[in-house]
């Protein structure tokens, strides 16, 4: 299962859930863009019971803008990351967490900047299109 976040409104913020549309209903996962509300989503994914849900989100974690990188959400904790959900973010996997027996992975993208009205940068803007292929890729190999 894949929940991707963020606001479209706030520049490269949109990352998570410009990618989570994009790939919705053209992959075998389930894909939900939970925007900046990921809460509303949370029943949803524990009735579906996933072995594993992957959470997109752009967050400031101090690299090059447009990088990723994946972390386990066991590790959220030790890293200074800077999310404009980071409450969010924190209380759906503790609470995923709590009611499923699920992996949960972070897949975490560098965003250029995440003021209102920008529109996406080009870093942000070509790395979604190398991950939106990745998914591609990987779920055609998983069929």
């Amino acid at each position: 299962m894949i929940l991707g976040m963020g606001n479209t409104l706030r520049s490269d913020d949109a990352a998570g859930s410009l990618l989570a549309a994009r790939i919705k209903d053209r992959v075998s996962y389930t894909v939900y863009d939970a925007g900046q509300s990921p809460e509303n989503y949370l029943e949803k994914i524990i009735k579906e019971k996933p072995d594993t849900i992957l959470i997109i989100d752009a967050v400031d974690f101090g690299g090059k803008p447009g990088e990723f990188r994946l972390m386990e959400a066991r590790d959220l904790k030790t890293v200074n990351l800077f999310s404009t959900h980071n409450a969010s973010i924190s209380l759906a996997i503790n609470y995923l967490k709590n009611n499923l027996q699920a992996d949960i992975i972070i897949l975490i993208i560098q965003p250029k900047g995440i003021s209102f009205g920008e529109g996406l940068s080009q870093q942000i803007s070509e790395t979604l299109n190398r991950l939106e292929n990745c998914f591609y890729d990987t779920d055609k190999e998983k069929g």
